[in-house]
């Protein structure tokens, strides 16, 4: 009873912890593309964020108002969570055209796995689940072999082929040999 209510337990902060932004939750995952953040973060690298009150020099992943719900993952230069933050990629000499409110901000990035987004990217790609659904479906649907193939040759004779190849293992001439 009390190792299900400890496990009970582990599940329910794990799910809380990882719960995602979109559903709710307090967890955005991003997948870097592009190079504003070098050397942080480069394309292909996989950050994840969670919700809390930014600083000065924190990066967060936002959502500029009117970009088609595009994510920006730039670092805090300046600015407020009443006024709008002013924010700066690592790697550009302008600050972002937006100022994110409190509201816009969906996290402060926590978690740095290099590289895993380009993972991440293939596995969540729809030409990946298509192609693994149309291999599925070939190997569900590709014909069998239902009949056992004929054997045109008694087993005697191949037996005797098998016999007549075999090398003679002593080294004395057979009879009849000079």
């Amino acid at each position: 009873m009390l190792r299900d209510a400890a496990v009970l337990a582990t599940v329910a902060a794990l799910a809380w912890l990882v719960w995602p932004s979109t559903l709710g939750g307090c967890t955005t995952v991003t997948i870097v593309s592009g190079h504003s953040m070098e050397p942080t973060y480069v394309t292909g690298d996989l950050v994840v964020s969670r919700c809390g009150e930014p600083r000065v020099g924190d990066v967060v992943v936002y959502r500029p108002a009117g970009e088609n719900g595009g994510r920006v993952i730039h670092r805090v230069v300046g600015g407020d969570a009443e006024s709008g933050w002013r924010m700066q990629g690592d790697n550009n000499d302008f600050t972002d055209p937006w100022s994110p409110r409190g509201e816009e901000v969906q996290g402060i990035a926590r978690v740095h796995v290099p590289h895993a987004g380009t993972v991440a990217a293939v596995l969540l790609s729809p030409l990946t689940w298509a192609s693994v659904l149309v291999l599925g479906g070939a190997l569900l649907l590709w014909p069998g072999r239902d009949e056992p193939v004929p054997d045109d040759e008694p087993d005697d004779a191949r037996g005797l082929a098998v016999l007549l190849t075999l090398p003679r293992l002593d080294s004395r001439p057979g009879p009849g040999a000079p």
